[in-house]
């Protein structure tokens, strides 16, 4: 969560909108960023209800190239970069050798030998390091020449989140809805956004539809103004990074360093499925995960929704019968579900045990919430799903 340090933080291309904006500015993973505008229970309700419009220039850009790419992060993450096609994206994660998660990224293939990496504020140095080197491994096992390099500052990225959306980028760009709605969800397509050449992405963080832009950081400015006055018709707010954990928190999304580390795998963390242990080729850590896809995990991660107003934090114990069973990882009140709710890794038998299945609130499970044992009911993940179009 923000840091409200402030010493050598690293500015967006999009400082002085914030300060013009009267942003409450918090430090966060080494970056000065907006926290909130106003309310940010607004901002979350205007994602949820019509669009919101995000600074996330923080983020970390990596470039992998070369006729080996493909082989070098086949080999360096998780997943299957190499199926993959032109033009598509995929959520997958790098790991260590004992398979702990050093962070979870977004891979988009924008050529055969070109890919970009959208890594983890606070990770970019590390993951890059670790890209470079085993990079340097699948080339001295002969599958080709990769390289990677840090182009973080290279770009700004905005975010445009909501179900107005897509009328909002239609608006300010030469493609209608109806185009638009043939960008398919991770997926990238290069255009022109309000005149500026972009690179327009259909993912997102809180749960709703929406679209990334990735730019030149001078076109940072009138990007976001053209945006904004666009958005104008269509309800869309300026949304910092409290409602942007509100908004990932309800959706069920990990936060690195809260539900992510390298203490956890993508088992534990309920996200097995993004390793794909039946690519062909070794990669860095499949026998720990395949041995951890083998066995019961010892804790999972849940969803509780808070019984009473008090609301669970990170760091806090979760308690099955007055005995600590697990620890919440990310907790906030929820302005759609108008109840706290907390994500938290507990023992497999208390996710499991009779009394604490999902949806019921019977007094076994409870937090700890400062010498209090608030009860909590166990949900399946995640708390809240967008409706479907229509």
């Amino acid at each position: 969560m923000p840091d409200s340090r402030s010493t050598a933080l690293r500015r967006t291309p999009l400082a002085a909108v914030h300060a013009e904006l009267g942003a409450t500015m918090t430090g966060f993973a080494g970056w000065q960023m907006p926290l909130r505008y106003g309310s940010e229970t607004a901002e979350h309700n205007a994602v949820r209800n019509a669009a919101g419009l995000f600074d996330l220039s923080h983020m970390g850009e990596l470039a992998v190239t070369g006729d080996g790419a493909a082989a070098a992060l086949d080999y360096a993450l998780v997943g299957d970069a190499s199926a993959i096609r032109p033009g598509r994206a995929r959520y997958t994660m790098i790991c260590a050798p004992d398979g702990g998660v050093i962070d979870d990224l977004i891979v988009y293939r924008l050529a055969d030998t070109r890919y970009l990496i959208v890594a983890n504020a606070a990770n970019v140095a590390a993951v890059a390091d670790e890209l470079a080197d085993r990079a340097g491994h699948a080339a001295r096992s002969g599958s080709g020449v990769a390289t990677v390099s840090d182009q973080t500052a290279d770009y700004a990225l905005i975010a445009v989140q909501g179900p107005r959306s897509a009328a909002i980028i239609a608006a300010v760009s030469d493609m209608t809805t109806a185009d638009l709605d043939q960008v398919r969800y991770y997926a990238s397509y290069r255009t022109t956004v309000a005149g500026v050449d972009a690179l327009l992405a259909r993912t997102g963080y809180t749960g709703e539809d929406g679209f990334e832009i990735f730019i030149r950081p001078q076109d940072a400015v009138p990007l976001w103004h053209a945006l904004t006055e666009a958005g104008s018709r269509e309800g869309l707010v300026p949304a910092g990074l409290a409602a942007r954990d509100s908004l990932r928190l309800e959706a069920g999304m990990p936060l690195y360093g809260n539900e992510l580390s390298r203490d956890v795998t993508p088992f534990e963390a309920g996200l097995g499925r993004v390793v794909k242990l039946d690519k062909p080729g070794d990669f860095v850590g499949r026998a720990a995960l395949a041995d951890r896809a083998r066995t019961r995990p010892t804790q999972v991660l849940v969803g509780l929704v808070g019984q009473t107003r008090r609301v669970p934090r990170h760091g806090y114990a979760v308690l099955r019968d007055g005995e600590p069973c697990g620890t919440v990882t990310s907790g906030a009140p929820s302005p759609t579900l108008g109840r706290p709710i907390a994500m938290a890794y507990v023992t497999a038998e208390a996710a499991a045990a009779e009394g604490s299945a999902p949806g019921s609130g019977d007094g076994h499970l409870a937090v700890d919430i400062r010498g209090s044992a608030e009860p909590a009911a166990l949900v399946h993940l995640p708390f809240y799903k967008r409706p479907a179009p229509g």
